[in-house]
């Protein structure tokens, strides 16, 4: 196959670049789906890009794309997850499965009760989430006429991510017995959904959301003043669509919502922003920038968490574990995380607009 001497292209199949052989195992993982249409899209763009300017970094990426196919196989050939099965435990269904998820009361880790399928699911996520960031990098590399195809890579890179955090939100909302009970079922389901194909309604609405208010944060590094946050919900709200701000109108007088939003904001605990927030009272100290948080605390803390989708997810995590520690030992501060709380609120808005909706036509 030729390829011209000039940067423009025209739209190929990636199955151009495969031999047949190779697209052969790719049929068979077919229904798997490892990449969506746009992604596809996307790597229909690339693939000429890398041909051309590193045949070495081409080979790679296309099999590692190979490699992630076979695996997708793979996935494919476990039992569906929302179909009747007969299995060596018994009989599952996807009702029963969903009364399971929600019966389960261990506060330990759940891998291990998890379906083989959302596991083996899960790591092929992982693998397509750094080879988009991979692309996004290259993309950006051949100069400033690839930015838009760079920022295209580096949305789906973000996407993936936010289908792995999602999956967390769910197992903690569907754990909590305090949530309505048709919530969690419905959570429950929507798991299923994204375990059997790793793509996620709540994550392509939310995510930009939870992005761009990520990405704000970033711009207001200077104000750890009073620690309140007062000022910089008003500058990233007034950045936000109607259903933000509708969460932040209707649940910043939740004390739990207030802390996880502050957690989230200053990239430290609840526990350190207390501390911090003392410490500035004491000194007379008006406003303190993120680099001298570790100084002021006397322990090295990321506050200054980048834009990068590792950052994003390994701060989330934090944020998690150290709401579930406080749920377990009953101690003050936020039990859920800013997603959990935004992700509820959003529920029971779509429910009510249902039942409305329900309600007019009757």
């Amino acid at each position: 196959m030729d390829i011209k001497e000039t940067n423009e292209f025209e739209q190929v199949d990636i199955n151009a670049f495969i031999e047949p052989a190779e697209i052969s195992k790719r049929e068979e993982a077919e229904k798997a789906e490892v990449f969506t249409q746009k992604q596809r899209d996307l790597l229909n763009q690339i693939m000429p890009l890398l041909l051309q300017n590193d045949k070495e970094r081409y080979e790679l990426f296309l099999n590692r794309i190979i490699d992630m196919e076979n695996i997708a196989g793979s996935v494919a050939k476990f039992p569906s997850l929302l179909e009747r099965r007969e299995l060596a435990g018994g009989t599952r269904t996807r009702a029963n499965l969903i009364e399971s998820l929600i019966k389960h009361k261990d506060d330990g880790d759940r891998m291990l009760r998890l379906p083989s399928k959302a596991i083996l699911g899960k790591s092929l996520l992982v693998t397509k989430t750094h080879t988009l960031s991979d692309l996004a990098k290259f993309a950006k590399h051949l100069g400033p006429e690839y930015d838009s195809l760079s920022k295209a890579f580096d949305t789906e890179t973000n996407m993936s991510m936010f289908s792995l955090l999602v999956e967390d939100v769910y197992l903690n909302l569907i754990s909590d017995s305090d949530q309505p009970i048709e919530f969690r079922r419905e959570w429950a389901l929507s798991l299923l959904l994204l375990w059997e194909h790793w793509n996620d309604q709540a994550s392509e609405n939310i995510a930009p959301i939870l992005q761009a208010v990520w990405t704000a944060r970033r711009k207001l590094a200077p104000a750890f003043g009073t620690m309140m946050g007062t000022s910089e919900l008003l500058l990233i709200s007034m950045q936000m669509n109607e259903e933000w701000i509708r969460f932040i109108k209707e649940k910043m007088g939740d004390t739990g919502v207030t802390q996880a939003m502050e957690e989230f904001l200053f990239g430290i605990s609840t526990e350190q922003i207390q501390t911090l927030r003392t410490i500035l009272r004491t000194k007379g100290i008006p406003a303190i920038g993120r680099d001298e948080v570790s100084k002021f605390l006397g322990e090295h803390v990321k506050a200054d968490a980048g834009l990068d989708y590792r950052d994003f997810y390994s701060m989330y995590t934090v944020r998690r574990d150290n709401a579930r520690a406080r749920g377990r030992m009953h101690l003050e501060g936020p039990h859920k995380t800013l997603e959990d709380y935004f992700i509820q609120f959003v529920t029971a808005q779509n429910k009510e607009k249902q039942n409305n909706d329900t309600f007019a036509k009757d």
